[in-house]
């Protein structure tokens, strides 16, 4: 973290911290730059809303699980071993997912969590590696894209030796070969 200076009495500034341009990332539009670089990506947007009993559209699987990771969970947003640990809440290996805290629980008639579990377990593992990082690169632009890791090539290894052949027995002069 970085360190704190004393402005006056009643501030305080953090020295080395980055400042966040509030307009350059608001959540509630982040789901669709998920969509325009995923667009098979499920939409799961099929859900009505209480407030005005028509499909809500824009409350989308990516919009919740945005919302999940961010104000749920209460994880950064930049880095991808947080989200793969929002993923993992969703495939049922890390934190449970909770119906009452779950993002639109309260904004639509029919609470989406078992859906939207349903879907992310349908998602293969490279398409699941591929939503995080599209995440991360949203959330952290500046960021070099990762790229799939280059396989190095590497001789191949020589035959095993059959681990049922005795030993070879010594052989005379083999006592010469220890002195230095």
């Amino acid at each position: 973290m970085g360190a704190a200076a004393l402005r006056d009495s009643s501030s305080w500034t953090l020295i080395g911290s980055q400042p966040v341009n509030a307009q350059a990332l608001r959540p509630q539009d982040i789901w669709r730059q998920v969509y325009e670089r995923l667009p098979n990506l499920p939409l799961e947007n099929q859900y009505i809303s209480t407030e005005t009993g028509e499909v809500a559209e824009n409350n989308t699987l990516a919009s919740r699980l945005i919302s999940y990771h961010l104000y749920v969970k209460n994880r950064p947003p930049n880095y991808r071993f947080d989200w793969k640990l929002t993923m993992a809440d969703y495939l049922g290996v890390h934190e449970y997912l909770t119906e009452s805290q779950y993002p639109g629980n309260k904004t639509l008639q029919e609470n989406p969590m078992e859906g939207d579990r349903s879907v992310i377990e349908t998602l293969s593992r490279s398409e699941r590696d591929a939503l995080v990082n599209v995440l991360v690169s949203i959330f952290n632009p500046n960021r070099p894209e990762t790229s799939e890791p280059q396989l190095r090539e590497f001789p191949s290894p020589s035959p095993a030796p059959n681990p049922r052949t005795t030993p070879k027995l010594p052989q005379p002069g083999d006592a010469d070969l220890l002195r230095l």
